[in-house]
């Protein structure tokens, strides 16, 4: 099983942003591979901490593994696990190493651990961050699927600037230091040792006048009401993707997704285990003896549901295919279950209490004094 975020990173839970930064900075300098040559496990090391600070780092990812621990972040890297594309924090490892050229032979040293091709450049199209919300739903709106406008807060592209960052009516101009390649590369011996430029951050370009609606960054902050539709069939914890409504990509790059983690409304009449449905019902003594027909409330409409004569109580009836659907083609449509109870009388009148005692002594049974009697009945029936 996965450690742990705070616990690699030597965190109460309580840390802040800072404190969270800290401690990377401290095992990030420890643990560089470039300190352990040819040490596997020095990899893996660094590997893990620095997956740590990219959750605990993000806001939305540190809330929803706050709440859902290792099981809230399954789509946080694409559903394949963290590796070295999914880092968005190489300007902090930049700030801890800055000015050692050789440490940058981790991040691209003829395809070394970080992926190949020279370090991480950021003037090309970037995909927007994924966003995840929480739905809450009604019961029957998980069975029979519905839709729903979720409010959300997401960036969006800067409409002054369209993106830019620049001040409008201003260009960005190529960076001089790196002429827009976004790294500067040098050579030492054998080796092609790249890094971030530090005048442009890696995006090659330089805003002399910065917008002033975004201040530079390209993206507002906007709050969109957006529908979603929940399919028949979810369940508590199902968690659904709604393409292209996450923040806005940078310089042209596609928007990110928006995940809806969905929670159910406990129902006062109906429980749900997969795709069955369960129920209780109460039915007389006689229904019970002598066999009748009822009406069971289903998420579809009232069921008629033939109870035959000597049923016990606590019989369990099936409704077919009035479950939920399979959220999958192949998982079938489920059934509701009925179980059935027989309501012992709280009163009887003189008539029905003589009814009863001559049923008792055609059974031989031996029946109490008038003050035990219903307690008599009630004990039969539980």
């Amino acid at each position: 099983m996965k450690r742990d975020y705070y616990e690699i990173l030597g965190l109460s839970r309580s840390a802040g942003g800072e404190e969270i930064k800290r401690a990377y900075r401290k095992l990030a300098v420890k643990h560089h591979p470039d300190k352990h040559q040819g040490d596997k496990k020095a990899e893996e090391k660094f590997k893990e901490i620095s997956e740590a600070y990219e959750i605990l780092s993000d806001p939305d990812k540190r809330a929803a593994y706050d709440r859902f621990g290792h099981e809230g972040l399954k789509g946080a890297f694409g559903g394949h696990g963290f590796n070295w594309q999914n880092f968005t924090h190489f300007s902090d490892l930049e700030d801890i190493f800055g000015g050692l050229e050789d440490v940058f032979s981790a991040f691209g040293i003829n395809g070394g651990m970080f992926g190949g091709g020279g370090g991480r450049r950021r003037s090309g199209p970037r995909r927007g961050r994924d966003i995840q919300r929480e739905l809450t739903v009604e019961f029957s709106e998980a069975v029979l699927g519905t839709e729903k406008s979720l409010e959300t807060a997401r960036y969006d592209k800067c409409p002054a600037c369209g993106g830019t960052g620049a001040k409008p009516g201003t260009k960005e101009t190529v960076c001089p230091a790196c002429r827009g390649k976004g790294q500067i590369t040098s050579t030492t011996g054998f080796f092609s040792i790249s890094r971030t430029c530090g005048q442009c951050g890696g995006s090659g370009r330089i805003i002399k006048e910065r917008c002033n609606k975004c201040s530079g960054r390209g993206q507002i902050r906007n709050t969109k009401k957006i529908k979603v539709k929940i399919p028949a069939g979810v369940d508590n914890g199902v968690r659904l993707r709604v393409p292209g409504e996450g923040d806005a990509g940078e310089r042209g790059g596609s928007r990110g997704d928006l995940y809806v983690l969905i929670y159910v409304r406990e129902h006062g009449f109906f429980r749900r285990h997969e795709n069955d449905i369960y129920c209780d019902i109460k039915i007389s003594f006689p229904e019970a003896v002598f066999g009748s027909a009822v009406r069971v409330p289903t998420v579809y409409g009232e069921e008629k549901l033939d109870i035959p004569g000597a049923t016990p109580s606590g019989k369990i009836f099936r409704l077919r295919g009035k479950g939920a659907p399979g959220l999958l083609s192949y998982s079938g449509k489920g059934d509701q279950l009925v179980r059935v109870s027989v309501e012992v009388p709280d009163k009887l009148t003189i008539r029905q209490e003589k009814l009863l005692r001559d049923f008792a002594e055609t059974l031989g049974k031996k029946v109490r004094t008038k003050k035990g009697f219903m307690d008599k009945v009630k004990k039969a029936f539980k």
